[in-house]
């Protein structure tokens, strides 16, 4: 008779529970008053247009359209989300993007068909304090933005100085669900994947045949714009919010701060307990390598000087050999009060973006 190998070597196996804050940065949400989708369901999700076929949609409602230009980019996004307005019951833009968000909280993009010029405004307010984060894309051909009038949407929006905003300028109806669908479908996270929506092609999206002062007006209000350059190239502009911080930056920094923010969760969570000690806040920042490691991977981060203020140990001028530092002050000094509430030190963590060339200028010298 054999004895186990349990008394003395006793293996157990743990899996730990699945914690999230969030899980996708690449669904976007169409919402519209269309009767498809009944009001009690508010939002479905659809993987591909035979599904909302399928569902009951006839292939001409302003949701279905704009999910059609979704789907037809590539890379192809993998589903949509659209989402009910109650415009019969006196409901806002604003009150059905809000019921939208509290009934599915996964998609981080959103659109909204048939809306006039303060209704996109009063969306763009909502979408910066919307929780989670979210962005809001919307399409325009209104000429007081082309003409630069004042007071016209792009221009609002560009000195409100609202931040999760992007607007295109297009006589295509709901041309910005065309790069909508290329940025939520090139959104892999995977190696080497992260990307710029400049000079982009927007499949189903007609070029607008502007002139250079018109271009530089819409990009003067950060406004975007589908053009063609040498005949050849049909390329989207700028690619930008309407306070002009790149569509790139803000997306991987909501994934990275997602990520930062699920990784404590779970060390938090797994963990018997982390203690008030050097070694516990060892822990903390090791846990926060992980998705920094995974921004570094993507290229959104990359080795770099750190340029601004220095930051306890990190002083204007070091390297940032990694693309990021991750510090904490000491425990030594923290409070009584922060001690006995449980706190840890401020932790700060220091990331260099990898950032993207997008203009090259080019010197060619003759010799004959």
């Amino acid at each position: 008779m054999t004895l186990p190998l349990s008394d003395a070597v006793d293996v157990s196996v743990s899996v730990g529970p699945v914690s999230s804050v969030r899980t996708n940065f690449n669904l976007a949400i169409i919402v519209g008053s269309s009767k498809i989708i009944k009001l009690p369901d508010r939002v479905k999700t659809y993987s591909k247009m035979g599904d909302m076929t399928a569902d009951g949609w006839t292939g001409t409602e302003p949701e279905y359209l704009a999910a059609q230009l979704y789907f037809s980019q590539t890379p192809k996004p993998t589903k949509i989300a659209v989402g009910v307005w109650d415009k019969e019951k006196g409901e806002t833009a604003v009150q059905a993007m809000t019921a939208c968000r509290e009934d599915n909280s996964e998609w981080y993009l959103g659109y909204v068909c048939g809306v006039t010029k303060s209704e996109i405004i009063e969306i763009a307010k909502y979408m910066d304090s919307a929780t989670p984060a979210s962005i809001y894309f919307y399409t325009t051909s209104d000429s007081d933005v082309l003409e630069n009038k004042k007071g016209n949407v792009a221009e609002t929006l560009n000195k409100s100085g609202v931040h999760r905003t992007l607007g295109q300028f297009s006589t295509t109806e709901d041309a910005i669900m065309a790069i909508a669908g290329y940025a939520m479908g090139a959104n892999t996270q995977t190696a080497g994947s992260a990307y710029t929506l400049k000079y982009k092609q927007e499949t189903g999206v007609e070029p607008e045949n502007l002139t250079s002062t018109q271009v530089t007006i819409l990009k003067n209000n950060n406004c975007n714009v589908y053009i063609n350059r040498g005949s050849v190239y049909n390329l989207f502009e700028n690619g930008v919010m309407a306070d002009g911080t790149p569509f790139d930056e803000i997306l991987n920094l909501d994934i990275l701060t997602n990520n930062i923010q699920s990784a404590v969760i779970n060390a938090l969570q797994t963990s018997s307990k982390i203690p008030q000690t050097d070694h516990g806040i060892d822990n903390l920042l090791n846990h926060i390598t992980a998705p920094l490691e995974k921004a570094r991977n993507i290229g959104f981060i990359a080795p770099g000087i750190w340029n601004t203020a220095s930051i306890l140990s990190v002083k204007t001028g070091d390297t940032l050999s990694r693309g990021y530092m991750i510090l904490a002050d000491s425990i030594d000094e923290q409070s009584q009060v922060d001690r006995e509430a449980r706190k840890s030190p401020p932790i700060y963590v220091l990331v260099k973006l990898a950032g993207s060339i997008e203009f090259v200028s080019i010197k060619l010298f003759i010799n004959r």
